[in-house]
């Protein structure tokens, strides 16, 4: 479906991209500046490319009536919906996750935070998209609903963005991040297991 509508998923990437490439032209070249912010940057502008692409996730089911379908269909919908969000993350946050370490380099990250960057991404890239999932359940029958699921996501992206930058800020001066880490796994596992049945009531709910 996303490559019959390549929109979908190219422009929040192309947003990721651009977004990030202006911030030494707005700020400063500089680049003990840059490699400062650069943690900051990255996450908050991953967080937004991630809400941008929420939109499409289930609003083309709805509008055609898939989503119907697989409301009242057989198969266990939490699983649906997992699935579902499996794509949306392979389209937006797996891409991200390739492109973080070549525009770390241009913000002058050294390699060992781009590893810790590369890291933190793959263990809450997954949770944007499940956590999103939720907001995009519950707005699914709302017309122009961008603006109401940033109000509802963006407060529960808060303790994940606070973690993985802060990850990443501290390995830029070889202090302990293990904690970090732990939190957010703890955040991916508990996303995984509540996730998809929250956005299953939440999908039940719109559809009433």
């Amino acid at each position: 479906m996303a490559f019959r509508n390549p929109s979908s998923f190219l422009n929040p990437l192309m947003f990721f991209v651009i977004s990030i490439s202006l911030f030494p032209i707005a700020i400063s070249p500089d680049a003990e500046t840059l490699m400062r912010i650069a943690p900051g940057i990255i996450w908050v502008i991953t967080m937004l490319s991630v809400l941008l692409s929420l939109n499409s996730l289930f609003h083309n089911d709805f509008d055609n009536g898939v989503l119907e379908q697989m409301v009242i269909s057989y198969h266990p919908l939490p699983l649906i919906l997992l699935a579902k969000t499996t794509a949306h993350w392979i389209l937006s946050g797996l891409p991200i996750i390739i492109l973080s370490p070549f525009l770390g380099v241009t913000l002058f990250l050294d390699s060992n935070s781009i590893y810790i960057l590369i890291l933190t991404l793959c263990l809450a890239t997954p949770c944007l998209s499940l956590i999103g999932s939720i907001g995009a359940s519950l707005v699914v029958s709302i017309k122009n609903s961008g603006m109401l699921l940033s109000l509802l996501i963006l407060p529960l992206y808060i303790p994940i963005l606070i973690f993985a930058t802060s990850a990443v800020s501290q390995s830029q001066f070889n202090l302990p991040i293990n904690g970090q880490l732990y939190f957010l796994g703890s955040i991916l596992i508990f996303s995984l297991i509540s996730a998809p049945f929250i956005s299953a009531v939440a999908l039940r709910i719109s559809m009433e």
